[in-house]
């Protein structure tokens, strides 16, 4: 499973969020976002943008969790910087 995929489906199951909801909010049909959430497909990286700005949008902490998920420790300030 794709981390996009991973992340997504732990965000909207942990955040009571539809599949349905989020299809709504996004503007496309359900069955592109079935098919993310059982790995079937990968989000492009303008599309976990849109999903990260409809998240903040129905729910904050959902937003940031889907970010940490997708990206882990990326920008961390804890994480010395290779330059």
């Amino acid at each position: 499973m794709g981390r996009a995929n991973q992340a997504l489906k732990q965000v909207l199951e942990t955040y009571g969020i539809s599949q349905n909801k989020l299809a709504v909010a996004l503007g496309i049909d359900r069955s592109a976002v079935f098919k993310w959430v059982h790995d079937q497909r990968e989000p492009s990286s303008e599309t976990i943008v849109q999903i990260t700005h409809v998240l903040k949008a129905l729910n904050p902490s959902a937003a940031k969790a889907f970010v940490q998920l997708y990206l882990g420790n990326l920008v961390d300030d804890d994480q010395p910087n290779k330059s």
